[in-house]
Parts: C-alpha cells; structure tokens; sequence
C-alpha cells in the first residue's frame, strides 16, 4: 500500500508540474493524445491503488477478526489500521472519480 501511495504520491507531482508548465507556455492539455496517455495511466493508479487498500483491508480484517491480535496484544493500535484503511478508501474513491472525469473528457473528443 505505500509503495502505490508513494508512486500516486510521484504521479500526481509529475502531473502538477506538467500544469505548471503548460500554463506557462499558453499549451493546451486538451489534445486527445495526451489525454490518452493520462487517462491510461489514471485508470492504472485506480486499479493499483484498489488492490493496495483491499490487500490493507483484509490484513486489517485478519488482524482484528480472524487472530484476535487486538485484544490479546494491547500495544497494537487497531483503530489506527481501520483509520488507514478508510483514508485509504477515501483516497481511491477521489481517484476513480478523477479517473471517470478523464475518461468521460477523452470520449468527448470521439
């Protein structure tokens, strides 16, 4: 989970900085082929951000559930590993809405 966080972390920089640029130099990033080419790699951080808070969820559902690590051992804070998992619900839930928004943005030029 923190190594996809860490690349959407370094994608959405590169993206930034791609908007920067563009301003700057009056380009448009409304050309289809570049918007291609972010809408693929969105929809890839989708679907690796997905599998990142299902793998975090089911340890956590492990953990707390199935081992019962929570009551025998104090010193785990559990309700931080539920709090990770929704913010990283959250997280995904942003990106696949940026994702359909692109995706719906390159459609419109078909």
């Amino acid at each position: 989970m923190n190594l996809v966080l860490i690349v959407q972390l370094l994608w959405s920089l590169c993206l930034a900085c791609q908007d920067i640029f563009s301003l700057r130099n009056n380009r448009d990033l409304h050309a289809p082929d570049f918007l291609l080419f972010f809408v693929i790699i969105d929809w890839v951080m989708v679907i690796l951000m997905f599998s990142g808070f299902r793998a975090s969820a089911s340890v956590t559902i492990f953990f707390m559930k199935d081992m019962n690590f929570c009551a025998e051992y104090r010193r785990l804070d559990c309700s931080q590993f539920t709090l990770s998992v929704t913010l990283a619900f959250f997280t995904w839930l942003l990106q696949a809405a940026s994702s359909f928004s692109g995706f719906w943005l390159l459609i419109s030029f078909f």
